[in-house]
């Protein structure tokens, strides 16, 4: 019997990317929640999964070569996953290269940019008192996600899906793009709109965006729970061994 994937999990962007890819591929798991506004993504358990301090990652106890299996990255996560279920990330070269492309447009372009508009539009108002100390990253932000939905618009004009079928790259750009929250009018990119749709009907999207929705917190919020998550997330600086 196939023993399930451990996911090491919190219900963001980056998480539903990976719960999207396993319920997409029909690969057995185990949720771990990993609440990183309670600061667990920093415990010692955690940190040798993910050096990083970050989720989502997972452990394969089957692993190529039946040995566990520990990847943290959610590209990385979702390269693998590919690879093991054989699903969403063909042999072909070419193929693949213009899937790996996109993916890591996503981890390298879309996801920062997009974390730092949500950072200055939602969190940074409720941590500085004077608003004219954020505005230049509000906007510098805002305008940059608003390039980045172009790039994506203009490559979908022509193609269903953004690299060729149906791929681990699509996993990897739906959950970020969230317009409400960015600051962004769909309405000014109609491939991308039309694209989110497509992508979200799927019912695996379905189910791996609703993976531990009761979970999630508002970290906009007021009140002394949220202030202190605000300070555990973007307070960090290096930590000595």
């Amino acid at each position: 019997m196939t023993r399930p994937i451990e996911l090491w999990y919190w219900p963001t962007p980056n998480g539903w990317k990976v719960s999207i890819a396993l319920e997409e591929m029909g690969l057995p798991y185990e949720l771990k929640p990993v609440n990183i506004g309670r600061g667990e993504q920093f415990e010692p358990g955690f940190q040798a999964i993910s050096p990083n301090g970050r989720m989502p990652a997972i452990i394969d106890p089957e692993g190529p070569d039946g040995q566990p299996l520990s990847i943290f990255e959610s590209g990385a996560i979702l390269q693998y996953l590919g690879l093991k279920s054989g699903q969403f990330y063909p042999q072909d070269v070419r193929a693949r290269t213009q899937i790996d492309q996109w993916l890591f447009w996503q981890v390298g372009g879309l996801g920062p940019m997009a974390g730092q508009t949500h950072h200055f539009r939602q969190y940074a108002p409720a941590m500085i008192k004077d608003q004219r100390q954020i505005a230049y990253g509000v906007r510098r932000y805002t305008d940059e996600t608003h390039r980045l939905y172009g790039v994506l618009d203009r490559r979908l004009a022509d193609r269903a899906f953004v690299a060729g079928d149906y791929s681990i790259a699509d996993m990897a750009i739906w959950p970020w793009i969230l317009p409400t929250h960015q600051g962004q009018d769909l309405a000014e990119f109609p491939n991308l709109a039309a694209w989110m749709e497509r992508v979200g009907a799927r019912p695996g999207v379905k189910a791996g965006r609703a993976v531990g929705d009761a979970l999630r917190g508002n970290l906009a919020a007021a009140g002394k729970d949220a202030e202190e998550a605000r300070k555990l997330l973007f307070g960090q600086r290096a930590r000595r061994a």
